[in-house]
């Protein structure tokens, strides 16, 4: 923490209040980034493909007529394999997006009560 003079005290915390505004932006802004994700996937043959969300839901799924000749086992085994695959892509986008934000929604450290002590000693001192 900066060693402020009292005169600055009021710049001091109205920076750290509108630097606190900006985190809670680019967390909403994060958020909503995320909110926007798909993550997509599809069977090596391109017979199963599957969409899911930046909170792992999953939200689409196609299967081509052919598929069917995988049989039931095989079928299963394979959308499986593709929805699995649809949400690690949704997750690891949007882990991209939380890290970004996470890595900048920083602030100064907040004021303690070494501070608030010293500030009332020199307000004290200065009167005498």
């Amino acid at each position: 923490m900066p060693s402020l003079a009292p005169e600055d005290d009021a710049r001091y915390l109205a920076d750290y209040y509108e630097q606190a505004r900006q985190v809670m932006r680019d967390l909403r802004a994060a958020r909503a980034a995320i909110g926007q994700v798909e993550g997509r996937a599809q069977s090596k043959d391109g017979l199963v493909e599957a969409v899911a969300t930046g909170h792992g839901e999953l939200t689409g799924l196609r299967l081509d007529p052919r598929a069917l000749r995988l049989g039931p086992a095989g079928l299963g085994r394979e959308v499986t394999a593709v929805l699995r695959a649809a949400q690690d892509d949704a997750e690891r986008r949007a882990k991209e997006i939380a890290d970004k934000v996470a890595g900048a929604a920083t602030l100064p450290d907040p004021l303690d009560e070494t501070f608030v002590r010293e500030r009332v000693e020199q307000v004290a001192r200065d009167l005498l």
